[in-house]
């Protein structure tokens, strides 16, 4: 017995003889490892473009004003804010920004004030800069943000619509008319319908964000507020909706030809489930992307068109920060519009990553 040997006895042997040999193994995925770096390296140059073109951003606030000739506190505030200012407050200034020492702690004194929303001084207003802005920066936003939402809706519905309906009339209809409105700028149509709205019929108020001293409180308040918000909102709306519009459009068209959309019909789907919850889903990527696109070309607009109606936002104190040459006003709203731009393009890369994962690997 103590000799003999079992059937596979031998091959089991070997089995673990070959084990031992065998070099241990330590866990390590080289494929998983190098598509984590991969995707580290893709998410970090993502990051990075965005910190540089913010530091361009800060460099060129910096620099402008201090590479014109003369005094950098007159290149700054100008000759109308040393007549205005006090000597004490242009003492202080001088000493909060450094500008009697060397270029280097110059910036370094620039950079430590921005982190501590330190704007700069309004002479006009005798405010800081950053709360005059945060005074006007609310109608502004709400002005853009309705007309944002308001533009991309209605071009996604008339989008799908126009597309589900190729070569009807009402796609040529809509075709037409949005490509008629598209080519004013928003400063001519929020004239137009000033001119037409407010001062022939009297419709909409020639000016304002409220009725002044009117004490209406609560949902007059509101209507009150949306009464002034309607004409320049509509100027923006009406230039904007057509991007969102074509894209939409002809996104449908191409969807309506894919094979998902036969198979829907052939289980018996309804027109309104295929046109929307199938062909316009797939509609919505394109315009995220066209929506952040359009960020920057809304409020750009909306100064324009602020201007034209004196609605009290960010573009009306622009101008006047220009007609009086408030040159820190002028720097701190041009820096924060700048930043609003960049962060929404942030958060809508962020959004359509979430949206569709496939842009992350493509990337």
């Amino acid at each position: 017995m103590a000799g003999r040997r079992w059937p596979g006895t031998d091959s089991s042997m070997q089995e673990l003889e070959m084990r031992h040999l065998e070099s241990p193994k330590v866990g390590w995925d080289y494929k998983r490892a190098t598509a984590k770096a991969s995707a580290l390296l893709r998410r970090g140059a993502f990051f990075s473009n965005r910190f540089i073109a913010f530091a361009i951003i800060l460099t060129l606030n910096y620099v402008l004003p201090r590479m014109m000739p003369g005094d950098p506190f007159q290149a700054i505030y100008g000759e109308e804010a040393l007549l205005a200012m006090t000597p004490q407050l242009k003492a202080e200034l001088v000493e909060r920004f450094a500008l009697d020492q060397s270029m280097g702690q110059q910036f370094v004194a620039y950079i430590l004030a921005l982190a501590g929303g330190d704007l700069g001084h309004s002479y006009y207003y005798n405010q800081e800069v950053l709360a005059v802005i945060l005074d006007f920066l609310p109608w502004t936003l709400l002005l853009t943000g309705m007309a944002l939402v308001i533009s991309t809706l209605a071009g996604m519905i008339l989008g799908i619509e126009s597309g589900y309906r190729r070569g009807r009339q009402l796609d040529r209809t809509l075709l037409a008319g949005l490509m008629f409105l598209n080519g004013f700028p928003d400063f001519f149509m929020g004239i137009v319908l000033l001119l037409v709205f407010g001062v022939v019929f009297g419709i909409v108020p020639l000016s304002g964000a409220l009725t002044p001293y009117s004490g209406l409180e609560g949902l007059p308040l509101a209507l009150d507020i949306l009464h002034h918000l309607l004409a320049p909102l509509t100027a923006l709306v009406l230039v904007r909706v057509t991007s969102a519009y074509l894209l939409t459009r002809n996104t449908m068209i191409t969807t309506l030809k894919e094979n998902f959309i036969l198979t829907a019909r052939a289980k018996g789907c309804s027109e309104g489930q295929i046109k929307y919850r199938h062909a316009g889903r797939n509609s919505l990527l394109p315009v995220v992307t066209a929506t952040g696109l359009m960020i920057p070309h809304v409020i750009t607009g909306a100064l324009f068109v602020e201007i034209v109606f004196s609605y009290p936002g960010v573009g009306w104190l622009l101008y006047n920060a220009l007609l009086t040459r408030d040159y820190p006003l002028i720097q701190g709203i041009l820096l924060m519009v700048t930043v609003a731009v960049l962060l929404a393009n942030l958060l809508v890369d962020l959004l359509y990553f979430k949206l569709d994962p496939r842009v992350s690997h493509a990337r």
